[in-house]
């Protein structure tokens, strides 16, 4: 029984070696008899064909194993949506109480920045599907509107990380707590760019829907409810409030929520063919890294004992 459990450690093992290498592209050149035709230029071995629905998730990282079938590793690298961020200290334990009308002028300049991106994400739309390119101006300008929506976020009710007031401008300002942006492909998926935005991203909505709320209609009534975020950082003003100290562990949680949301708005906004992970990195600073597991040691024959 032991022995089959090792046998069957290993071949977990191989089988997330072949995902990780198929990930990372590297596909055989030629039709291998263990390899099967997916789709135009791509293959995918047999045996995995049951991992076939969790590829896309699995492509904010990379999974390795060892080919003597001992050790596992499995890499977790950047996504091209990145969000750092390192909450201030000294918070004014009123200021958060006018935040919201210190900000009526970002308001209103991000009422009209948003039904640009609107219609920059229209014309974007055609060009990837046309062209499979994403015009370098309209993206910049995007991943610009997405950057002042989260410093303002950021400032307010999305974290109150800061009570540095958000600079009016597309560009990063290194000096500013907290920074966003997307790695510019060179390439996007024609076909992608059909389903991605609304079909595939239907999961992750749903997640997103509750880290941040939302609303509905219904029999000429709305009604709303608030997201985890929102809950987290009323907690989190309440604790400032009356200790002047905002709890790290809340600000982690906040920002790897905000940062699975904006990961999602940076895929949905077809500045990436990446799906977004299904993994909650908290903190402040986005990390990579390698996470290992080893196989323990199988034991001695019992004949074998001296």
């Amino acid at each position: 029984m032991q022995d089959w459990g090792y046998a069957r450690c290993a071949q977990i093992c191989q089988d997330m070696t072949l995902i990780g290498r198929y990930l990372a592209g590297d596909r055989p050149s030629g039709p291998p008899r263990h390899w099967l035709s997916i789709g135009r230029g791509r293959s995918f071995p047999p045996r995995l064909r049951v991992f076939r629905p969790w590829v896309l998730p699995l492509r904010g990282g990379s999974v390795e194993a060892d080919d003597r079938g001992g050790d596992c590793e499995m890499s977790v690298v950047a996504y091209p949506a990145r969000v750092d961020a390192t909450v201030d200290g000294g918070l004014s334990r009123w200021l958060w109480l006018v935040k919201w009308l210190l900000l009526v002028p970002h308001f209103v300049v991000l009422a009209f920045l948003w039904l640009a991106f609107v219609a920059v994400s229209f014309v974007a739309f055609f060009a990837i599907l046309f062209t499979g390119r994403y015009p370098r101006g309209l993206f910049e300008f995007n991943v610009g509107v997405l950057r002042w929506t989260w410093r303002v976020s950021f400032y307010a009710y999305g974290a109150l990380g800061t009570d540095r007031y958000p600079p009016f401008t597309l560009s990063d300002v290194p000096s500013y707590p907290t920074h966003f942006d997307v790695d510019y492909p060179d390439h996007l998926s024609r076909g992608l760019v059909l389903v991605k935005w609304w079909l595939l991203a239907i999961p992750h909505y749903l997640v997103v829907a509750l880290f941040v709320g939302g609303g509905w209609v219904s029999d000429e009534k709305t009604a709303g409810a608030p997201g985890l975020i929102g809950l987290l950082v009323l907690v989190a003003a309440i604790v400032l409030l009356f200790t002047d100290r905002y709890p790290p562990q809340i600000f982690d949680f906040v920002l790897g929520m905000n940062r699975w949301a904006l990961r999602v708005a940076a895929y949905a906004g077809l500045m990436t063919d990446r799906y977004p992970p299904f993994r909650l990195d908290l903190g402040g600073q986005q990390v990579t890294g390698t996470v290992s597991g080893v196989r323990p040691t199988p034991p001695a024959p019992a004949g074998d004992a001296v």
